[in-house]
């Protein structure tokens, strides 16, 4: 196997096996702890990550904009091999109140398919996850590989929605996030219903709403309506957007949505930490949202809840 780097990170441990350049520290020959019928395979949002592959170099300008924007901490920089085909990257963990993200800048070209996976999930079993994958109608598209801390593989959902999976020798323990951010999810008419049957029995999700006529304002599109369905599960919050393709930009290149308390506040710390208003406030459906851009190139939803707040988790 190719050699990482590892260390202890405190107070936190690494979020995902493509964030294997911290870690806590392993012992090996442990087992994976035996799944039950009756347990989801979820450990719990705040385990869950979103997968930033940023613009060559813009890596310490990122984080210095994320950071100054909602607060938290990150690693050190540390150059590693964190796919199973050699490859090299920066890597780097940003923890913050409103998600954790997992920051990469490529040094040598990327290996499929990896940069479309959105986010990293957590398993409790990875054998029990990957069968509980295929089970749900998602395909295997990266094969489970080792890594120093445990296992990890990609599986893509109906629609084409890509999602890495992992799981630690030795459970991590994270704290908890303030708020849980929405995994933004945009699929066509014609992949909805494949997309929510295996997605729901993957996650062990439910249906929170689903609203045929939802504003399009929300999504660039004034006057229009479109199909909007927000999910919970143990991995956490999923808002999906169902629509004809018609987009205009920068609608489709978010994947995370960010809860904050106040959007306002919150955008002029953005903007004075070098990030780019591309669209919004909009205010609609008990919220303002604005969507934003960091240096670097990672594009975010980041909105506040007007009504009662779902904030952290429930």
């Amino acid at each position: 196997m190719r050699s990482r780097v590892l260390a202890i990170l405190p107070p936190l441990a690494a979020a995902s096996v493509l964030l294997a350049v911290y870690a806590v520290p392993t012992s090996t020959g442990t087992p994976e702890k035996t799944a039950s019928s009756s347990s989801s395979i979820a450990v719990g949002p705040q385990y869950d990550t979103t997968h930033v592959y940023i613009e060559p170099g813009k890596m310490p300008a990122f984080a210095a904009s994320w950071k100054a924007t909602f607060g938290g901490t990150s690693t050190a920089v540390s150059v590693t091999d964190v796919t199973p085909t050699p490859s090299q990257t920066k890597s780097q963990l940003i923890f913050s109140p409103v998600g954790t993200l997992s920051v990469f800048d490529f040094q040598t070209p990327i290996p499929y398919p990896f940069g479309s996976e959105r986010t990293g999930w957590l398993l409790t079993n990875m054998a029990a996850g990957i069968r509980q994958a295929q089970a749900s109608g998602a395909h295997v598209i990266v094969s489970p590989f080792p890594d120093p801390v445990g296992r990890d593989a990609v599986i893509q959902f109906p629609g084409g929605i890509n999602t890495q999976v992992y799981w630690h020798t030795t459970a991590p323990s994270y704290k908890a996030l303030k708020t849980i951010p929405e995994n933004r999810v945009y699929v066509p008419a014609d992949a909805v219903s494949a997309f929510l049957r295996s997605y729901l029995k993957f996650s062990s999700g439910s249906v929170l709403s689903d609203s045929p006529k939802a504003d399009a304002g929300e999504i660039g599109l004034p006057g229009k309506t479109y199909r909007k369905i927000r999910l919970t599960s143990p991995f956490g919050r999923t808002v999906i957007m169902v629509t004809d393709g018609h987009l205009p930009y920068p609608f489709g290149r978010e994947v995370t949505g960010y809860e904050v308390s106040s959007l306002s506040s919150t955008l002029t710390k953005a903007k004075a930490a070098g990030a780019t208003v591309l669209w919004g406030p909009h205010s609609a459906s008990g919220r303002n949202s604005a969507i934003v851009k960091f240096p670097g190139g990672y594009i975010a939803e980041i909105h506040d809840v007007q009504q009662t707040s779902h904030a952290g988790q429930k």
